[in-house]
């Protein structure tokens, strides 16, 4: 099962997100489920880097895992678009899970008073 967990800061910003496991809808290569998921959550952080210029804090090993911290100290402006990217990818995430939620799983955690989540 891919599990995708969301750190929202107290005020419901996405500060990081982190996406691991693997769907075992099908094999691989064929797997639908892996790849909308990694298309959508790729395709946000890469939208991200290339739209506004923000470099977030990117771990990725092979194995399906991938963490992605948004930098702290943005500019409101920028921090929005950020933020909107981001939800968007949330929003396509969740739509997947809709369709095959035996193989996605997605939750959602509050980072508060310093701590990370």
């Amino acid at each position: 099962m891919i599990k995708a967990a969301i750190c929202r800061s107290d005020t419901g910003r996405i500060k990081s997100f982190t996406i691991s496991g693997h769907a075992l809808y099908a094999e691989h290569g064929n797997d639908i489920v892996c790849a909308g998921v990694s298309a959508v959550s790729f395709g946000a952080v890469n939208a991200v880097m290339a739209l506004t210029g923000v470099e977030p804090e990117i771990e990725q090993v092979k194995d399906g895992f991938l963490r992605c911290v948004v930098p702290a100290g943005l500019d409101q402006a920028t921090e929005e678009k950020v933020q909107l990217l981001l939800e968007g990818m949330v929003v396509s995430l969740r739509t997947i899970e809709k369709d095959y939620g035996e193989y996605i799983k997605i939750t959602s955690k509050k980072a508060g008073g310093g701590r990370a989540c």
